[in-house]
């Protein structure tokens, strides 16, 4: 297999969170009312929580993780967001939301059109778009974080950064 030359890389990294920042600017009306009104706090961390574990952004992790237990979500349950498994209580409302949001981060922002249209059919489209807002943004801050890290790292010659 062959390596991918730097620039390539580079520009791969920096595209993706432009990507996901052309669709937040389009959709800004619905960030409001998804942030507002659709989705409450602690089923947005819970969220935010699956997809940046799948992508592995440490700083969205500190982050969320502070968020999470802000908003309420016990340490227990938090514990079991960031080693990669949905907590055994996950309420039957909020469950098909976060398994999807992981197939959603696995597949690069790529679901498949069933696990799509599951989502349509279980939370309708308001709330199923309110999550798609949620998964992009949280997908965004992960991109930049992780390219943070990557620069970091070049920079320091691996003194620093993932």
């Amino acid at each position: 297999m062959t390596k991918k030359p730097f620039l390539r890389r580079i520009y791969h990294k920096i595209s993706e969170p432009l990507n996901d920042f052309r669709f937040m600017m389009e959709n800004r009306a619905l960030i409001r009312t998804a942030m507002r009104n659709e989705i409450s706090i602690k089923f947005r961390e819970r969220i935010m929580l699956v997809v940046t574990e799948v992508n592995g952004c440490r700083y969205c992790s500190y982050f969320h993780a502070r968020m999470a237990l802000k908003a309420g979500i016990p340490s227990a349950e938090l514990d079991e967001f960031l080693q990669g498994t949905l907590p055994l209580e996950t309420s039957p409302e909020e469950e098909p939301a976060l398994y999807y949001a992981q197939h959603w981060a696995e597949t690069n922002a790529n679901p498949d059109a069933e696990a799509l249209q599951t989502i349509i059919n279980t939370y309708g489209q308001r709330k199923s778009d309110a999550i798609h807002i949620i998964l992009h943004m949280i997908r965004m801050g992960n991109l930049l974080g992780n390219t943070m890290d990557f620069w970091l790292y070049k920079l320091t010659f691996g003194k620093f950064g993932n």
